[in-house]
């Protein structure tokens, strides 16, 4: 069964960066829709960024442009989220997400906390 699994989250001061990791099993990665989502206090989760299957395309949020970056390693079964010029405002639980390249199936990590902070 598809399992998804992030870490690299923790606490970082304004200006610092992360990379979150999120080793999937179950599925080969490059046949899925892979993407990062967050969730902050109080807020609806949203869309970070995303890369498709197959080509490779890849899509951002407009908060993520110019400081995240998304990829992918089909031989080590990984998608990862590289968070650069963070700011207080990212601070959320951040979730790895696969779907099939259909659209029908809809699978998620636990999450892993990224809290900006001075």
């Amino acid at each position: 069964q598809v399992q998804l699994v992030e870490s690299g989250g923790g606490l970082v001061q304004p200006g610092g960066s992360l990379r979150l990791s999120c080793a999937a099993s179950g599925f080969i990665v490059s046949t899925y829709h892979l993407a990062w989502y967050r969730q902050a206090p109080g807020k609806e989760r949203e869309l970070v960024a995303r890369i498709f299957s197959g080509t490779g395309g890849i899509e951002y949020a407009d908060s993520a442009k110019g400081r995240f970056t998304i990829s992918r390693s089909n031989a080590k079964s990984t998608v990862d989220l590289q968070l650069n010029s963070l700011k207080p405002d990212d601070t959320a639980v951040y979730y790895c997400n696969a779907r099939s390249s259909n659209w029908r199936t809809d699978n998620w990590g636990q999450g892993t906390q990224v809290t900006v902070s001075s």
